[in-house]
């Protein structure tokens, strides 16, 4: 073949020959079996005299446009094995996610890399093809010889995924163990961006991604989606995996999406998780969403009024998880009465036994728990804040509002 390549349209039809020559069936499909090799075709499915045949790549010596000549015919009757990924019947026409472009898309072809080794004509998985080009081959297929279809389609721009940037979606839990599929393209993204694949699939395909990816994953995933998809996802879960994904929420949020859930659901998530979130996320689904202590966060660094920055530096090591959206400092007294406010940044510049005190704002501005959710806007634009502490009816420090849950707001609105 002039061409090193061989699109599945292409193959889909061919006739097979054994050794005389002689006419054996033709492919109705060509299979991976991704345990053994995850890109090179294993199988080809052949239609025969009245039954479908199973082809091995290693009994076939050539792959031509004008057909499939074969160097052993021992063929054997197709059984059905879920190890084997088939391309026609499970990938195309089939829902699969682009990791690299970020999108779901669907599969109108694909592209097979033709090579030789041992002297014989072998198969490999080079890209899926979704755009236009594709469906021109697929609506002339049959009816303008191949090569025909390719001269005339070179006038259409290629529209093609790289196979390994393919992840395939398949909810059977068992099937996704035998077929090797792997989350790592999906755990790699950015979890909005996986936030917004979500959104595009149906409830049996995020129920599938959410039940195999790493919990951390999936919570920061889950944050990022509409409530009313949240809570389907949640309540298609089996318990043990929703708390566990729960448990890996900011607090904040986690009462936000069990809040959507019916009653006796978010119970059972909570009974199923660790004692200390549980209690935090309960704490905060008491209070209206609409008011200050709906919108706080009771993950914060709090420290006492006589703490130093070497205190500061100690305590942050022991919070590394909050690090990445941390911006301040709360001073509290012997009972957690709110006693002054530090800018994170203020600290690096100074001597381990700088007083934290010396370093808070001048002013302290707080919110008590029950305000409203508008004057909570309305004092982040007034002040230009990135965070907001929340006091209890004791006057208790309880919880912290950043900038990042009034933008949510604001979004929703």
């Amino acid at each position: 073949m002039a061409d090193q390549f061989l699109f599945l349209t292409e193959l889909l039809g061919l006739r097979v020959y054994d050794l005389k020559g002689r006419k054996l069936g033709v492919v109705r499909d060509a299979a991976l079996v991704p345990l053994v090799d995850p890109v090179r075709i294993d199988r080809f499915l052949i239609s025969g005299d009245s039954t479908l045949l199973t082809v091995r790549y290693d009994q076939v010596k050539t792959i031509a446009l004008n057909g499939i000549h074969l160097r052993d015919e021992n063929l054997t009757p197709y059984h059905s094995d879920e190890y084997m990924l088939r391309l026609t019947r499970d990938l195309l026409d089939q829902q699969i996610i682009d990791a690299q472009g970020r999108k779901v898309v669907r599969v109108n072809d694909v592209t097979f890399e033709l090579r030789e080794e041992s002297g014989a004509h072998v198969l490999w998985v080079l890209e899926v093809d979704i755009g236009i080009r594709s469906i021109f081959r697929r609506v002339l297929q049959g009816l303008v010889p191949p090569r025909w279809i390719r001269r005339f389609q070179t006038g259409i721009p290629p529209n093609s995924i790289r196979w390994e940037f393919c992840n395939i979606l398949e909810a059977d839990p068992q099937r996704r163990l035998r077929l090797n599929i792997t989350n790592k393209l999906l755990e790699d993204m950015h979890p909005a961006d996986l936030a917004d694949i979500v959104e595009e699939l149906g409830p049996q395909d995020r129920e599938a991604i959410f039940e195999n990816i790493d919990s951390e994953v999936a919570a920061e995933a889950l944050s990022e989606i509409d409530p009313d998809i949240q809570a389907s996802i949640l309540e298609s879960l089996e318990t043990e995996k929703a708390a566990e994904i729960v448990e890996e929420m900011a607090p904040d949020q986690a009462a936000d999406v069990l809040a959507e859930l019916e009653e006796s659901t978010s119970d059972e998530i909570l009974e199923e998780m660790e004692n200390e979130p549980a209690h935090d996320v309960e704490g905060l689904m008491e209070f209206d969403e609409d008011t200050a202590g709906g919108l706080m966060n009771t993950e914060y660094v709090a420290l006492p009024e006589t703490a130093t920055v070497a205190d500061a530096l100690v305590a942050l090591k022991k919070q590394e998880d909050l690090l990445e959206t941390l911006n301040t400092l709360f001073l509290v007294d012997s009972v957690d009465h709110l006693k002054g406010t530090v800018p994170l940044a203020r600290l690096f510049l100074q001597e381990g036994s700088t007083l934290l005190m010396t370093l808070a704002l001048e002013s302290t501005i707080e919110v008590p728990v029950h305000e409203k959710q508008e004057r909570v806007t309305e004092m982040f634009d007034k002040y230009n804040l990135l965070a907001l502490p929340v006091i209890d009816e004791e006057g208790k420090l309880a919880g912290v509002i950043t900038a990042d849950d009034v933008i949510s707001v604001l979004r929703q609105k």
